[in-house]
């Protein structure tokens, strides 16, 4: 009670809390991206349930992998040697997340664009996806962005219980913030696209990572965020097209 009691009055725990949370939130923007894709391919009744549950699984997840630190850190030391780059775990659990990433991103371009594919109600690319798959596919992809996550906290505080109370309100925002997401990304179509060659850029980055290429990712935020603020002046202008056609 007495270490509670000194880290709840504790200034620096206090700050680290508030950037791991700011950390974690900004991190997960990209697992949140793939969710509410992946959600749009299912059945409507499903499609909450899904959000949901998947979320839920990856705080249970993070959960159990901060509780077993040494265990992720020891994922960092060299494994293997490939034409003389050392690999880790790590490593390759980011390339594995990046290919699957680009595979899976790749697949819904090709549904999207290609003209025999099967109708669907206007909620994503390709025939619906079932409620067991998309499950198993937002776990794969949370645990490579767990184990990325995760590290990057334990670089920046030694205390558990400011991790795992960051991890716990990112994801709960993350929650909350999927819903609402899925539903513009649902009723704007033209998005998908734009999300889609995100989640393409994201997996090149992993896969790029893993090879020992780090990119800043504040530079990759900056760009996705000025695609999404072109997009959005191109959807306002297209909306004030169709008001002015059906006015005259």
């Amino acid at each position: 009670m007495d270490a509670l009691t000194r880290l709840l009055t504790d200034p620096a725990a206090w700050v680290a809390l508030a950037t791991l949370i700011v950390m974690e939130v900004v991190l997960g923007v990209d697992n949140l991206v793939f969710v509410a894709i992946l959600s749009n391919r299912l059945p409507e009744q499903n499609r909450a349930r899904t959000r949901t549950l998947g979320i839920a699984l990856a705080l249970v997840m993070r959960l159990i992998l901060l509780s077993s630190i040494a265990f992720i850190v020891s994922l960092t030391r060299p494994l293997v040697t490939v034409f003389g780059l050392a690999l880790s775990w790590r490593d390759l659990i980011l390339i594995a997340g990046g290919l699957f990433l680009i595979w899976k991103a790749t697949r819904e371009i090709h549904e999207a664009v290609d003209p025999h594919a099967a109708e669907t109600d206007g909620a994503g690319a390709g025939p619906p996806l079932g409620f067991a798959a998309a499950i198993v596919q937002i776990l794969l992809l949370d645990m490579v962005f767990s184990v990325d996550s995760i590290l990057t906290a334990v670089g920046m505080t030694d205390k558990l219980p400011v991790m795992m109370a960051a991890v716990v309100v990112a994801v709960v925002l993350m929650m909350i913030a999927s819903g609402p997401l899925a539903a513009f990304i649902r009723s704007n179509p033209s998005v998908v696209m734009l999300a889609l060659g995100f989640l393409l850029l994201i997996g090149s980055l992993l896969i790029a990572d893993g090879l020992g290429f780090h990119v800043p990712r504040g530079y990759v935020y900056a760009a996705m965020g000025f695609s999404g603020f072109v997009e959005g002046l191109n959807m306002l202008a297209r909306r004030r097209r169709r008001a002015k056609g059906q006015a005259k």
